[in-house]
């Protein structure tokens, strides 16, 4: 079980990511437009600097979402291999059986 602090970090992340998604996609269009001045892009990438850290979609790490883990997690399952190997072996995800010999 990871630590109740990182997921809770990584849960709080997620929603500033999607607080400010639109806002900054909005910036982020202006400071690539061609056709505004060059003063009008610096200023959208100045605005997009002064926006929180944890706003940026990079910040946010894939956790399990059973365990927390971080390490080892597969993104179409959204779990971790140890959660996916421990659920297999309950027979709890349709059509996986863990081979044993």
């Amino acid at each position: 079980m990871a630590k109740k602090s990182a997921i809770n970090r990584d849960q709080k992340r997620r929603k500033l990511v999607a607080q400010y998604a639109a806002k900054r996609a909005k910036l982020k269009a202006a400071t690539l437009d061609e056709s505004l001045s060059m003063e009008d892009r610096f200023q959208a990438q100045l605005k997009l600097a002064e926006l929180p850290r944890n706003s940026s979609k990079t910040r946010v790490h894939n956790r399990c979402e059973i365990t927390g883990r971080s390490k080892a997690y597969y993104r179409k399952l959204r779990m971790s291999r140890i959660a996916l190997r421990d659920l297999a072996s309950k027979g709890q995800i349709p059509g996986m059986v863990k081979s044993s010999w």
